[in-house]
Order: C-alpha cells, then structure tokens, then sequence
C-alpha cells in the first residue's frame, strides 16, 4: 500500500504559517477598522470625549439621584455645571491676554534685543550676517503662500472644532441622562457568561476612565498652582493664561506638562531674560519631579496600570492617527483596552459595580 503524503499543515512550518496567516488577517482587519473610523472622527472622537467626560461626572450625577434629586434635574445641574466652568475659563484667559498684550509687546520687543545682543556677545557668539539670514528666513516664511494655505488650514480646523464641540455636548447629556438604558440596550442580544462580563467591562471602563479623569485633573490643578504660582512671584506676563496651557498640558502624559513648562520658559525669557527664564525652569523641573514621584502614584493609584513605555506609545501612535487629540485620548484608552483584557480573562479581581442604575447582570433590561 503506498505511504499517504504528509500533510504540510500539520508540520511545525505550516502551523507557524497558519498563525501568521491569522495574525495579519487581524491585522488587516484592524488597519481597515482605524481607517474606517478616522474618515469620521468628526463623530468618533466627540462620542470618546463625551465617555470620558461622563465617566467623570457620572459619581456626582448618581449622587444628586441618591439624594432625591430627579434624573433630568441632576443631569442638567451637572452639565451646566460643566460647561460654567469651561465658559468661566475661556472668559479669564481671553480677558488675561487682552490686559497684558500691550506690556507683553513691549517686553517681547526689549528681552529680543536682550537676546540678539547675547547672541552676538555670547559665549559661543553669532555672526550678524547669520542672525539676519535667519530673521529673513522667518519672514519669507510668514508671507508665504504656504503660511497661508497654513492659515486656511487652520480656519477649517476651527469650524470642525465648533462641530465636534457641538455634537460632544449634545452626546455628553444624553450620556449622563440615559447612560444605563444605553447600555442595557447595546446589551439585549447576550445573555448569560457573556453578559455578566460585558456588564463587567462596562463597569471597569467607567472605573478606568473616571479614575483617569479625575486622578489627571487633581495632579493638573497641583502643577498650575506651583508653576502659576511662581510666574506670578516672578511677575511674568500672561501668567494665568500660561498656568492654564500648564493645567491643559497635563492631560498628555510624559511630554504634556513639560512642553507647557519650555513655553513659559521661553516667555520669561524673551519678556524678563534669562535669569528669570533659569528659575523658571527649575521650577518646572520640580513639579514635574513631584508629580511624577508623589502624586501620580498617590492620586492615579491603579486607575493607569500601565508601563511608561506602554504610555509613550500609545501617545506616539495617537498623536500620529490624530495630532493633539489623538495624544489626549490614546493613554486612557489603552488603560481601557488592557482593564478590558483583564476582566475578559478573569484576571482582575475589582469588579464591584460601580453604577447603581445599572441592573444586576442575568436580568431583562427594562
């Protein structure tokens, strides 16, 4: 009887190139997916800003419902609350730069010659010929046709910025109005295993985020006050509107904090010279050593159970799928994706609801 062939699947070679043909299926499916999604993030990036967002104020709504207060009352207090505190802060910081705008001018205008003259004088001078080379340089650039394709640019950002603006609100209230029936609703095709730890996953991402949120904003509002602090004792100008740009920054981990700390640097600098610019700086050095040291590990606690090479990643592949926003969203959703590995793989013992309204798991949503 003659021998059967082998079966080249069944070969270590051909199962190593089953599991490569499997792999860059899911690849391919998940470069389609991002594809996919990025063609409208007009609407997806709004709907994940309003998650997080809900997710953080979620606790303070189900604690006015607990309270007695009805749902649409306690959602609106919430949300106008909110949106108070965004409109008081645009207000200060429009009205802290039109006070100061003259004396920064001037200023801007000494601390330059200040820096031209070190430059010329310094210890590794420059030649004039060099430094107007340079200056010619800048203003090519300013009046080119590029800066202003730049400038148009810049003006379609900012409409798309209303939209999404627009549409995250909308999302955002009816997210903290009918969260749970949302989600009782994604939910009514399961049942069983598989709804217990969906109702799971639920759970941990409202956790995650919400810890995020929060435990970011507390360590934000500890870095404005030290840094806002001392450009104020330092009388450096635009001061509060540089302290926000800190509080703002801090929301990008590992580069965010520190990119706004070199930007107020370098205001001192060219308004107060390079003293006040060195203490700056040291200044800066020093939060972000306290942050990084103390509050995080305090205030973040487990919500970010992530290794800082993880982070940076994720910030790199998020800044380059979608710039600035991209970098904001990506650490809190990596944190997601990796509580949700751990509750599907009944790895993460901290599963206690954190949601009153949602229904105990294996019942009928209403």
């Amino acid at each position: 009887m003659a021998t059967p062939p082998p079966n080249l699947w069944a070969t270590g070679l051909g199962r190593t190139s089953i599991r490569c043909a499997q792999v860059l299926l899911i690849l391919a499916l998940a470069s389609v997916a991002v594809y996919g999604l990025l063609q409208i993030r007009l609407l997806v990036i709004p709907v994940l800003i309003a998650l997080i967002l809900a997710a953080a104020i979620g606790p303070f709504v189900n604690l006015l419902r607990r309270r007695g207060v009805p749902g649409a009352l306690a959602t609106g207090v919430a949300f106008l609350s909110i949106l108070a505190l965004l409109a008081l802060a645009v207000t200060v910081i429009v009205m802290s730069v039109r006070n100061q705008w003259d004396e920064l001018v001037a200023q801007a205008s000494e601390g330059l010659d200040e820096l031209q003259s070190f430059l010329l004088t310094g210890p590794f001078p420059i030649d004039q010929e060099q430094l107007n080379q340079a200056r010619q340089g800048v203003i090519d650039f300013a009046t080119s046709s590029q800066a202003r394709s730049g400038a148009l640019s810049g003006l379609s950002l900012a409409t798309e910025f209303l939209a999404g603006a627009s549409l995250m609100a909308v999302i955002l209230f009816f997210l903290l109005k009918d969260g749970a029936k949302i989600w009782n609703f994604l939910l009514r095709p399961f049942s069983g295993a598989k709804e217990l730890k969906l109702r799971r996953v639920g759970t941990r991402t409202m956790e995650v985020l919400g810890g995020y949120v929060r435990g970011t904003t507390i360590v934000a509002l500890v870095d404005t006050v030290a840094i806002g602090a001392a450009l104020l004792i330092l009388q450096v100008p635009l001061a509060f509107p540089l302290a926000m740009i800190v509080f703002l920054g801090a929301y990008i981990p590992l580069v965010g904090a520190t990119v706004a700390g070199i930007l107020a640097a370098l205001v001192a600098l060219v308004a107060k010279g390079p003293v006040v610019a060195l203490i700056v700086v040291i200044v800066v050095i020093a939060v972000n050593q306290l942050e990084g040291d103390l509050l995080q590990p305090v205030v973040m606690g487990k919500s970010l159970q992530l290794h800082a090479l993880v982070i940076l990643m994720a910030l790199t592949a998020g800044t380059i799928l979608a710039g600035i926003v991209g970098a904001v969203l990506s650490v809190p959703l990596a944190a997601v994706v990796w509580a949700i590995i751990q509750v599907w793989t009944a790895e993460d013992p901290r599963l206690e609801p954190m949601n009153p309204d949602l229904p105990p798991a294996h019942t009928q949503p209403t």
